[in-house]
């Protein structure tokens, strides 16, 4: 009987890890789409890490062309196989899509048929398990009732609050020493949207130790994630007490203490949900009895808010301050923007935002080159026909969000160069197609805080550049990397100048 049950046990081993992955292979070998072949129970993933291991181990020159750099494996397999190739994590296969009428199908026009992978439950305990991971009925209830707290009418309601906190940042940068300061920018914009996302989610119910606390934990819940990330491991691994399993568990239960601790703290004084000049915050609608979510998944959103909240806005702040850094022509138009809607002192206002074309031009095409996140994945729910391929149940499909911004064939020749002109015309005439600039995603599934992550974006640059001109310090590394979302890996040390009244005038 032992010896049966050994030998179904190699048998289905076998057939998952062997027999499965040749098949697929052998599906879309059939179809013209390859790429490297599937090594056993690994897959690709020494070739991946081995990759970008090298292309991240030195700094890159001072260039936008960050392709090579920080999507290694795809740069090279793309070179190999052509824009539509297999790359195997594991025994899971996923399919490379890079041309933009077949992303069109998969996110927009028949994203029905796909729906968003489930992710590593690694990444979901970081994120939670909210809008990030959320599919069907559900996720349609909780976007329909997150959405009205990202309208830009009622995010304009935070413009003074996050005024605030921009102008006491760089209040303390100008105490801190007098003349030129180099300040790492990544560590003080990180703070600022902790600040601004906490507002958003639980308005001014929260003490900010309370917060700190969270995004500490948050921060080291990341780098466990993306330490276990790197390594292929057996699904019962999630369950054993190891040492990095058993901090993860810790820090997930001080971070559900925290927020519970918050949420019940916002019960207690509900005035503010329907306070007509007062922005509306996250939790207060989703304490409305209309919205039947329970308490458990407010907790499982406020994760998700807060990691996706923070990050994002914090990475756009970093790349653009770093881009105006190396092409001080566009910080100098920059300012003088600034100065000519908002004035030299005068802080700027929710009604600024939307005059400051210059800056919008910046912001996107800061988010073409260094978009937050370089690629998402969606899952085929049923057999589909996608282009002239046939793409099996349960197929993952990759699309390369970071190669589509730097096509040459959809950006033209200078794909690779700061040229924001390019979006004087707005986002859909920037590109030869109009799937070619999708940094927040596209379809149903659009980033419910992109509005967010602008009017914060447009706001801290313009108290910025009032204040100050500022360089890339001499201990600058360009650097880019991925751990799970594009960050510098050596940092964004940036040299600033405070202003003179004289030098304030366009």
């Amino acid at each position: 009987m032992i010896c049966l049950m050994v030998s179904v046990l190699v048998l289905k081993i076998a057939v998952l890890l062997w027999w499965r992955p040749k098949k697929i292979e052998q599906h879309f070998s059939r179809q013209g789409i390859k790429g490297p072949p599937y090594h056993f129970y690994n897959g690709n993933v020494k070739e991946v890490m081995a990759m970008m291991l090298k292309a991240c181990s030195q700094p890159m020159p001072l260039c936008h062309n960050i392709l090579p750099r920080v999507f290694a494996f795809y740069h090279h397999w793309n070179k190999i196989y052509g824009g539509m190739f297999l790359v195997w994590f594991g025994p899971t296969v996923r399919v490379t899509v890079s041309d933009p009428d077949m992303i069109r199908e998969i996110l927009s026009s028949k994203s029905e048929l796909y729906e968003k992978k489930e992710v590593h439950h690694l990444i979901k305990r970081l994120e939670g398990d909210g809008l990030l991971s959320l599919n069907g009925e559900k996720w349609g209830h909780h976007r329909e009732t997150t959405t009205p707290i990202f309208h830009m009418e009622n995010l304009k309601l935070l413009a003074p609050m996050v005024v605030q906190s921009v102008s006491e940042m760089v209040e303390k940068w100008r105490r801190s020493r007098s003349g030129e300061i180099e300040i790492e920018v990544c560590e003080w914009f990180q703070r600022l949207t902790e600040d601004v996302i906490m507002r958003t989610v639980f308005g001014r119910w929260y003490e900010d130790d309370d917060g700190k606390a969270i995004f500490r934990l948050q921060a080291q819940q990341m780098v466990l994630t993306a330490q276990a990330l790197r390594i292929v491991s057996l699904p019962a691994y999630r369950y054993l007490p190891t040492k990095r399993n058993i901090s993860c568990w810790k820090m997930d239960r001080e971070i559900k203490r925290s927020l519970m601790k918050l949420i019940e703290r916002r019960k207690i004084d509900t005035r503010g949900v329907l306070q007509e000049n007062a922005a509306k915050d996250l939790v207060g609608y989703m304490m409305q009895p209309s919205s039947n979510i329970t308490v458990d998944d407010m907790v499982e959103e406020c994760k998700t808010f807060l990691f996706a909240g923070k990050h994002t806005t914090s990475n756009l702040l970093t790349w653009t301050t770093v881009l105006l850094a190396m092409h001080p022509q566009w910080q100098v138009q920059a300012r003088e923007e600034v100065i000519r809607v908002c004035g030299s002192r005068d802080v700027p206002t929710k009604d600024d935002v939307v005059k400051l074309k210059t800056l919008a031009m910046i912001l996107n095409e800061s988010l073409r080159l260094y978009p937050p996140t370089i690629a998402t994945i969606r899952q085929a729910k049923v057999d589909v026909k996608l282009g002239d391929y046939i793409i099996p149940r349960g197929t993952e499909l990759l699309i390369p969000i970071l190669a589509l911004h730097h096509d040459q064939a959809i950006w033209g020749s200078n794909a690779n160069e700061f040229y924001p002109p390019r979006f004087s015309g707005g986002v859909a005439q920037a590109a030869k197609h109009p799937l070619g600039f999708i940094p927040f995603g596209l379809g149903v599934r659009t980033c419910i805080g992109k509005n967010l992550a602008i009017l914060q974006a447009k706001l801290t640059l313009s108290v910025i550049l009032q204040r100050f001109s500022f360089k890339l310090a001499p201990t600058y590394q360009h650097a880019p990397t991925v751990s799970m979302l594009l960050y510098p890996q050596h940092g964004a040390p940036i040299i600033f100048k405070p202003l003179s009244h004289r030098d304030e005038s366009p």
